[in-house]
């Protein structure tokens, strides 16, 4: 019976669930994060490259679900089996990080648009956000607990919440379209024309936005495998992202033909809301926070189911600790939606001491899971390399596998300096942790294997050295550090 339910998705239901999957709160910010370090000409090739990346990566998903359907605990399941257990444990806790930490920045996000409305929240950081977001939050929590899921209206009504407004936005951008204010500044360098450097400073400058609004893209596989036939699956991945980078492309493209740089790296949050309001008056803010709050809080919940299953899957193949793995009577993972939860809590006092708590929150969540994405690229890679020459595809396979290779380890290097060390203390803190599970959980004789041991010293050394610099510099001194910079801190 369930396999006869889960095959009645067509071709463009599936194209559905996978451009409704991907697109979350991050697209009503697109146009000034993009902005804020880069201009039109740049953005342009940006978008480009991630085009061949996220397609490549969404094959690369779709290819090991199809070869290895027995590593079904996660993305992060990959890594284990590609490059030993420490890897695997460390995947699975990036994603996890990912997860969570991202969900710290749709709170201030949703509270900046509740604050459109209500402007007792002003920027979405003050302790009245704080307050009416852990509202929100235990809300979801024990919402979870109880056994509540999205009926599949809901996510109907949630989807079209989202895309009416940015359809509505797209519309006005193109009539409002000025062809000299696009062109105005196009490429962004101190002599006005094409530099080389320059310019892929600013492409890099956008690589962790890019990464912020497709995470989710390996949902587009799990979607898809309820197709009706399956000649869909690979089509609906492709065509879906093809439609989703269309949408990201056109919402930032468009928008600097409305308004200059300066201008749109200077709107508040939510920054589509600001300048719809801008062209058209203030209806425009209140159709986007409109359609935002209820994007973000369908997208926080299915997060904050998302992001306390991650460590009970992962726990029930002993890659995250038994305790983790714990149910209540209703089939909830308790402990784990608790820790993560708390972790969430206690996180969103942060926004009393940063001004630009979403855009720090989508960065470091968009980091840590470049590890999990990284070695899923890789592990293509080397099990097609390890298949016999005559497979079926394997070519193909390979083309796929090394491209989604560079891509990841380029998102790694675009992905700022700064940004890495402070993952660096957040993966430190999962050593001792691993170190635990293999002990008592899995009873290991061995926890490290010498190359295991050798990366966890490094991770060690750098995360003291990243709280010398904390020290020294402040978070907003450490998360302006760029790799140029790399030779000063050794």
């Amino acid at each position: 019976m369930e396999e006869s339910h889960e095959g009645k998705l067509n071709l463009f239901e599936l194209i559905s669930l996978v451009v409704g999957s991907i697109i979350g709160g991050g697209v009503f910010n697109l146009m000034h994060d993009m902005a804020a370090g880069a201009g039109a000409g740049a953005i342009m090739i940006g978008w480009v490259i991630t085009a061949i990346g996220m397609l490549t990566l969404a094959k690369t998903f779709q290819n090991l679900t199809m070869k290895r359907p027995d590593l079904d605990a996660g993305v992060y399941s990959y890594a284990e089996a590609g490059f030993g257990k420490y890897m695997g444990f460390n995947s699975a806790w990036g994603y996890w990080l990912s997860a969570w930490l991202g969900n710290v920045g749709y709170a201030t996000l949703l509270m900046s648009a509740v604050a459109y409305f209500f402007p007792i929240f002003k920027d979405g950081q003050n302790l009245w956000s704080i307050a009416a977001a852990s509202v929100i939050l235990w809300a979801c929590h024990f919402m979870i607990l109880k056994g509540v899921e999205s009926a599949s209206f809901v996510n109907a009504i949630i989807t079209i919440a989202k895309l009416i407004p940015i359809f509505i936005f797209l519309v006005i951008m193109v009539i409002s379209f000025r062809l000299g204010v696009f062109s105005h500044g196009f490429w962004f360098t101190p002599s006005g024309s094409f530099q080389f450097g320059n310019v892929m400073g600013q492409v890099r400058n956008t690589m962790l936005v890019t990464v912020w609004v497709f995470i989710g893209i390996e949902g587009a596989v799990v979607f898809s495998g309820r197709a009706k036939k399956r000649s869909d699956v690979g089509k609906a991945t492709v065509l879906g992202i093809i439609t989703v980078i269309l949408i990201y492309a056109l919402i930032t493209l468009l928008s600097f033909g409305v308004m200059r740089r300066a201008g749109l790296a200077n709107l508040s949050q939510p920054a589509m809301a600001d300048l719809l309001q801008s062209v058209v008056g203030k209806w425009g803010a209140i159709v986007v926070n409109g359609g935002l709050i209820i994007s973000v809080v369908g997208a926080w919940l299915s997060w904050t189911m998302f992001a306390g299953q991650l460590p009970y899957e992962a726990a029930k193949v002993g890659t995250f600790p038994k305790i983790f793995a714990k149910e209540n009577v209703n089939g909830a993972p308790i402990n784990s939606l608790l820790f993560t939860n708390v972790c969430v809590e206690l996180f969103m006092f942060s926004y009393l001491i940063t001004a630009s708590a979403y855009n720090f929150f989508y960065s470091i969540a968009s980091a840590a899971i470049l590890i999990p994405y990284a070695f899923s690229a890789f592990y293509q890679l080397k099990f097609t390399m390890h298949e016999s020459a005559g497979t079926p595809g394997r070519t193909g396979n390979l083309v796929v596998g090394w491209i989604a290779s560079i891509y990841a380890v380029w998102l790694l290097y675009a992905s700022n300096l700064g940004y890495i060390l402070l993952m660096s203390l957040l993966f430190a803190v999962g050593i001792p942790v691993y170190f635990l599970l293999q002990k008592n959980d899995n009873h290991a004789d061995k926890i490290f294997s010498s190359g295991e041991r050798i990366l966890a010293i490094a991770i060690f050394i750098v995360a003291l050295l990243t709280v010398f610099e904390l020290f020294r510099l402040g978070v907003n001194g450490v998360t302006g550090l760029d790799w140029s910079q790399m030779g000063k801190l050794f």
